[in-house]
């Protein structure tokens, strides 16, 4: 196994990190004092510098964001935590949220100095009681020890922060919908421009990361945006956090230096392909992304580069393994299932097509496919992609157009199997099972 830098799992297997007395022990907080003495345009400065792209799955760089913030609008500026981590096959965020709930924190508080936000949120998944629980308790606990409140260690500056639940909706991860459930509205997306960053929560200035992403500004602030964008390759610096699950002997969160073999990955990191079985593909990004088969998969790094390159995203590096005893037509029908079930409904394209999707996938997959299904399918991703508000039609197609290229051979033989009465075989990989 390769040694790696960690910069945010470094402290998550110790005793009691959750608690403050021993978050405080091992640095927590020791950062924000530091924050608080510098000037808040020299903090975004160094985060431009490192080169921190969003880990919540587009891969905007976080200073330049930062950067959009108007300074002279008059109004309040606000930031969001998006903890609602909903994409199937991850599971990174809920490790900090539930062993180092302090370091997403301290992430936050350095992050709304340097915007001057006077408050802040955590919208968190309703699913993740355990979580919830973790990071309300450590917000409390930094109320008392005023690392939040009306003076914030005694600087004369005031930060408040809330958790705010969602109620299961996979939509309010993407930003304008999280914002209109946050305003006690229906989850839905909102046209940009505006973007919230000139026009967010209550129409108000509002970055809105993600968890991975807050917690890095510590170390950056801490050590510098250089010695960050040092770690890592051109393009994808410093570390990232990758939820590995599906057919794999060693499945869990990791922490990987940006560039790393995604070969090397399954086989050094998480144990290689179980039962000593072949590999058969990767979606490496979370579920809405390109699948790779196992020979596009040679000479891919787990970098924004490499596999947009590969034809795929590393996304928010939700890593699910399949191995050769997959069944590439139950595997896509339950992703499809789950995106005809979270689509919000607010386009037409997206809220009708989703479930025409899921049906012809169900009738492959249970004996009933037809000559032509492959190509129906294929028609109307050409119809939802590009004609919804948000890119979740754009990204829910991506899957399934490359699941009928990678794996056409499959669902043709299925189909003609289906037409000489010979009954389908039922192995599959339940994508949803990663989000429990």
């Amino acid at each position: 196994m390769a040694e790696h830098k960690q910069i945010l799992l470094k402290n998550v297997r110790e005793k009691d990190q959750h608690k403050i007395d021993t978050a405080i022990q091992r640095g927590a907080y020791a950062i924000l004092k530091k924050t608080l003495e510098m000037d808040p345009l020299k903090i975004i400065e160094e985060v431009k510098t490192s080169k921190l792209r969003g880990r919540g799955g587009a891969g905007f760089p976080t200073g330049m964001k930062w950067g959009f913030v108007p300074r002279d609008s008059g109004k309040p500026v606000y930031l969001i935590n998006n903890a609602d981590e909903s994409e199937p096959g991850t599971f990174k965020d809920r490790v900090l949220l539930e062993r180092d709930p302090h370091l997403v924190i301290e992430g936050m508080l350095c992050s709304a100095w340097a915007l001057q936000s006077e408050w802040s949120c955590i919208y968190i998944r309703g699913e993740y009681a355990y979580p919830y629980v973790q990071i309300q308790r450590a917000i409390d606990e930094a109320y008392e020890r005023g690392f939040l409140g009306d003076n914030v260690c005694g600087s004369g500056w005031k930060h408040h922060m809330v958790v705010h639940r969602g109620a299961g909706a996979y939509i309010c991860g993407e930003e304008t919908a999280l914002l209109e459930s946050l305003e006690g509205k229906k989850g839905q997306p909102r046209l940009k421009p505006p973007f919230p960053a000139v026009s967010g929560l209550y129409g108000c200035p509002t970055v809105i990361n993600n968890v991975e992403t807050l917690a890095n500004i510590p170390w950056i602030i801490e050590n510098g945006g250089e010695a960050f964008a040092a770690i890592g390759v051109e393009n994808s610096t410093g570390t990232k956090l990758v939820s590995a699950s599906g057919h794999l002997n060693q499945p869990g969160v990791y922490e990987v230096e940006m560039g790393y073999s995604l070969l090397q990955f399954i086989e050094e990191e998480c144990g290689g392909v179980r039962d000593g079985n072949a590999l058969m593909g990767v979606i490496p990004g979370g579920s809405s992304v390109n699948v790779l088969t196992a020979e596009e998969c040679a000479g891919v790094n787990l970098d924004y580069d490499s596999l947009a390159n590969a034809g795929s995203s590393l996304g928010c590096a939700g890593f699910m393994v399949m191995d050769e005893t997959t069944d590439p037509i139950e595997a896509v029908l339950s992703l499809s299932r789950f995106y005809a079930h979270e689509s919000c409904g607010q386009c037409t394209p997206c809220r009708e097509g989703a479930h025409w999707i899921e049906k012809i996938f169900a009738r492959i997959a249970k004996g009933h496919g037809q000559p032509g299904d492959i190509e129906l399918v294929e028609s109307l991703c050409d119809q939802i992609g590009g004609h919804t508000i948000c890119a979740f039609g754009d990204t829910m197609v991506l899957p399934y157009r490359s699941f009928l290229k990678k794996f056409r051979n499959q669902f043709r033989t299925r189909i003609a199997e289906v037409m000489k009465g010979v009954e389908p075989r039922r192995e599959s990989i339940d994508f949803e099972a990663g989000m429990h």
